[in-house]
């Protein structure tokens, strides 16, 4: 394996934070060692070399023989009209090396040699035949240290990768995942040992994992740091494989964390595994199998390993592609790969699908940029695990295909033929009618973060929105930061500060200059309905979500509903991603499941009793805040002393060390840690570090010039010294909340008029010793400017904190991402998502899809793991010889009384109790004098009783109502829309 070495190159934490989050400094630092090469610029070579630029790597070489097509900006975002003809490596270099200047990008034109790949640690190939491949890897898997070599390729709707990262590859990290954890409750003294972990967390460990040992009081011998072996592990409880009969007993205390174990794959050459695959298992691809990512097609992985093969076959006997639409060419491939089927031995497959590989002939010369984007996150993914040993790589075959976003009519060959336009590559796969509604279609993409800009670019390049009938609208209210630059490829440094949509929207127009799209600084949702009103909605085709927050997707998802229209979802979260289909009248809807919400730490943990440095983050923002931005406390108090040592001495002598509950249980039992104050000393940086961060941070709070010898450690320490800190007494019958299931922390019952009087007094008392007009200045949190001493506060106070409670510590990058709640994210994913739901894109603008041929997707890059499968249909619901979904809204026109609503109702058979209109109810049977309504207009009701506001434009209102079948069943009905104009 042929890691990047120890380069320790400073990494640039604002432009790569949520990279880091992701990876850490250490696989940072080896993917800025790493020198990659990327062989075949067409449209997966630029999606593979854009995302390692983003991601750092110290340099890339692009190699292509070849010129630029017209048939190329189908799918490759570099090239434009004008670089037809010129070589395609030479085209890339100026776009691809704006991402990211710290990359050193470089070209190759002529032959590849095998030798030339010793300068590199992994070498890409998008457009080799099986032949020079076997070469280069042969050379790859035998040089020492071996380069990782893979083989990726898209063609059509069909994908292939293959991994060799030589005889012997160690993984360091095979899951990214942070170490799980167990706080003991007890352990026997057993053979084997049973081990019990208090009840606040279940546990998530695994039979056989290696754990160890820490803070163990009692039976010390565990705490030896050996690596044990567990068995049996339940949600608080796993047995232990070893003898603790002679060990002490167990007293109190212990962490229990689970070992990372690094795993060494041993890859076979490609010569080997083109003929040996391995089996084809579904989850276990350990030992060289396919790795499977749809589950309705089981059979699918050895029947494309021979396709690709035989297409290669093809290619070689004839010097060219097969003919988008020509049967001769299909059967030709179809002949081949039969043949080839006959001698594969134990990988032979029962039915070679003509059918298919009639469609992959046809769309063999293609690369279609959904399945280069998504490939491109893939293969970019396995280049860094490549470089760095960090995740597990793809062993070793990954096949893929997308054969339902075909139209769901038959093609014509003739509507197969290119039309001498950027889309020809496009249209050879799914022909030009299909072709024209992308065009005409009227999209609206939320949000342009680093889904958005991807989006932005896929589109562009299909051609979506790009006619004259078709729009595209995008809205984002954010502006560009600097840590958006690593994974929001459409901006560039000098955009800093600029919106977000209209910097994108220009971008995206560069690439496709036909591309129809309006950019708006908008937030969507209730407030700004006036902009996206109904005509809006009602215009639109298909709504694509680019969102970072669920409220929002939440909305977005209503809208869709009420208007019925397809919303394509997704979402990424480090080197996982997910997409979810919404199409009207087949599919649920997003609201219609939610994630569980996630679990917090109950209040008197995170202000008395903190386990684990995440209570120590939480409590350090809160305090943040309440220091310098909600209510600034008084000046003279002692910080350090206050937070560190006063109030540590008030907590352990109101229940001191062998305190008691009420049921005679010691109260610091797990997972509560008795605290020790700390004593200040100039001495320690950190502790001057806190204090000149608060220091600093207060006096701008309230006003007060900073000296310049407050950030000289040894002038500071001077200053400090020259202070006389009161004495402190605990004080008795002080209340500390202990109810975990307490929200707030409440304070004892006083007089509160006297409390006031005295405040009064003394904010008098202040104002006379206050220049005229002075104004204090509240701090608002900023995460992302190291400059402001806003995380060396909070990391200061969680460490401090931490440090009272025997809690490991933590720098202030990890402080950053806990307390700044950064969300991990890469390129990669990012493309891979994007990619996928483009794919999703061809099939809600075709139309006339069926629920069966739509996926949902759920992605991890660091298992691998492509889980690919239908999206749950729509409930229905039956009334009578009526049937309805979420997706049903019925119309009412012809502005109703309130009774001839309720009657048209009673003929469907049900009979309506209750209706409101917003929060408002317009009518309850209940309610003797709502019957005084009856003959009222719907629209007036609901502008007397409701209030309501219905501007010029409106020509509907909505109403919710609740009915009952005649044998007083409640039915759920669909929202009823009363037309009035």
């Amino acid at each position: 394996m042929a890691l990047g070495g120890a380069n320790y190159t400073e990494i640039d934490e604002d432009l790569h934070s949520r990279q880091l989050a992701v990876y850490g400094r250490e696989t940072m630092r080896r993917l800025f060692a790493s020198n990659i090469l990327i062989s075949g610029m067409q449209g997966l070579g630029a999606e593979i070399a854009k995302n390692l630029i983003l991601a750092g790597v110290k340099s890339v070489t692009l190699h292509d023989e070849g010129v630029v097509e017209l048939w190329d900006l189908s799918s490759n975002f570099v090239f434009s009209e004008t670089d037809v003809g010129k070589n395609r490596a030479l085209a890339s270099v100026q776009k691809l090396q704006e991402l990211n200047n710290a990359v050193i990008i470089s070209t190759l034109t002529t032959k590849l040699t095998k030798e030339q790949l010793s300068n590199f640690q992994a070498v890409v190939f998008t457009d080799i035949s099986f032949e020079k491949a076997i070469e280069f890897d042969d050379y790859c898997h035998n040089y020492n240290p071996p380069i990782s070599f893979i083989k990726a390729e898209v063609r059509g709707l069909f994908g292939s990768i293959f991994c060799d990262f030589g005889p012997e590859f160690t993984v360091v990290d095979v899951d990214g995942e942070d170490p799980h954890t167990g706080i003991i409750a007890s352990i026997s003294n057993d053979n084997p040992a049973f081990v019990s972990c208090v009840d606040d967390e279940r546990l998530e460990f695994q039979d056989g994992d290696l754990v160890v040992f820490s803070e163990v009081h009692g039976m010390t011998e565990l705490n030896d740091g050996k690596p044990r072996k567990i068995k049996s592990a339940r949600p608080y409880s796993f047995t232990l494989e070893e003898d603790t009969t002679k060990f002490g007993t167990y007293i109190k205390g212990g962490i229990v964390t689970q070992v990372k174990q690094p795993k060494v794959l041993n890859f076979k050459p490609l010569r080997e595994a083109l003929k040996d695959p391995g089996e084809f298992l579904l989850s276990d691809f350990s030992n060289g199998e396919f790795l499977l990512s749809d589950f309705s097609k089981f059979d699918r992985p050895p029947l494309l390993h021979i396709a690709f093969q035989a297409l290669d076959k093809f290619v070689s006997d004839l010097g060219r592609f097969p003919v988008a639409g020509s049967e001769e060419d299909a059967n030709k491939l179809i002949s081949i790969a039969g043949n080839i089927n006959e001698i594969v031995g134990d990988i032979k497959v029962e039915d070679i699908n003509p059918k298919l590989l009639r469609n992959f002939a046809f769309g063999a010369r293609a690369v279609l940029n959904p399945m280069a984007a998504m490939f491109g996150g893939v293969v970019g993914q396995e280049v860094v695990k490549a470089c760095s040993g960090k995740f597990h790589p793809l062993f070793q075959f990954f096949y893929f295909d997308s054969v339902e976003s075909l139209p769901t009519e038959p093609l014509d060959p003739s509507d197969l033929k290119p039309l001498n336009t950027r889309y020809d590559a496009q249209i050879s796969v799914f022909g030009s009618k299909l072709q024209k509604k992308l065009e005409d279609a009227k999209v609206f993409i939320v949000g342009s973060g680093a889904l958005g800009c991807e989006f932005l670019k896929n589109i562009a390049l299909m051609g979506v929105s790009c006619g004259d009938q078709g729009k595209l609208t995008i809205t984002d209210d954010d502006v560009i930061e600097k840590s958006n630059l690593s994974r929001q490829f459409l901006f560039r440094d000098w955009n800093i500060g600029q919106a977000k949509s209209t910097v994108a929207a220009s971008a995206a127009a560069s690439i496709n200059s036909r591309l129809n799209i309006e950019a708006l600084q908008n937030r969507v949702g209730p407030e700004t309905e006036n902009v996206f009103d109904d005509t809006f909605w009602e215009n639109l085709t298909v709504i694509i979500n680019a969102l970072d927050n669920v409220n929002a997707r939440l909305y977005i998802d209503q809208r869709c509903l009420y208007f019925q229209k397809p919303l394509l979802e997704s979402g990424t979260l480090g080197a996982k991603c997910n997409t979810q289909m919404v199409i009207p009248h087949l599919t649920e809807n997003y609201g219609a499941s939610r994630d569980p919400p996630e679990k917090q730490a109950p209040m008197c943990t995170v202000h008395s009793f903190p386990h684990n440095i995440d209570h120590c983050l939480t409590w350090a923002r809160s305090e943040f805040e309440g220091l310098l931005e909600k209510t600034p406390a008084e000046v003279n108090a002692y910080l350090f002393e206050d937070y560190f040592v006063n109030r540590v001495k008030q907590l352990i002598y109101t229940f001191p060390e062998d305190a008691a509950t009420s049921t005679g249980a010691p109260f610091w039992s797990a997972p509560k840690r008795f605290p020790q104050p700390l004593q200040f000393s100039v001495a320690d940086p950190s502790h001057l570090q806190f204090v000149m961060a608060a220091s600093i941070l207060r006096a701008e709070t309230f006003g007060i010039p900073i000296p310049d010898w407050i950030e000289h450690p040894k002038m500071l320490a001077e200053a400090i010294e020259k202070l006389i800190v009161p004495d402190f007494e605990p004080k008795k019958d002080v209340k500390i909340v202990t109810d975990e299931k307490a929200t707030t922390l409440s304070v004892a019952s006083i007089d509160d008029a006297a409390v006031i009087d005295e405040l009064i007094f003394k904010l008098e008392l202040c104002t006379k010793n206050l220049p005229l007009g002075f104004k204090m200045k509240p701090i608002q949190f900023e995460k992302d400017d190291d400059t402001n001493y806003h995380m060396d506060l909070i990391a200061g106070l969680a460490n401090m904190r931490a440090r009272n409670y025997s809690i490991p510590e933590v720098d202030k990058l990890k402080a950053k991402f806990i307390a700044g709640r950064i969300i991990p994210a890469i390129a990669t994913s990012t493309a891979m998502a994007t990619g996928l739901v483009c794919l999703e894109l061809y099939k809600a603008l075709d139309g006339g899809h069926k629920l069966e041929d739509y996926r949902n997707t759920f992605a991890n890059l660091a298992l691998p793991l492509f889980s690919m499968a239908e999206p749950v249909p729509s409930k229905t619901i039956k009334h009578g010889d009526m049937s309805w979904t979420v997706w049903d809204r019925w119309i009412l026109k012809g502005n109703p009384s309130l009774r001839e609503l309720i009657q048209w109702l009673k003929d469907k058979g049900l009979n309506a109790y209750s209706i409101s209109y917003g929060s408002c109810l317009l009518y309850n049977s209940m309610f003797l004098r709502h019957r005084e309504r009856m003959d009222k207009k719907m629209v007036d009701l609901a502008l007397e009783v409701a209030k309501a506001e219905l501007g010029p434009n409106r020509k509907h209102l909505d109403v919710v109502v609740a009915c009952e079948d005649d044998e007083d069943n409640d039915i759920d009905i669909p929202q009823i829309s009363i037309y009035f104009a």
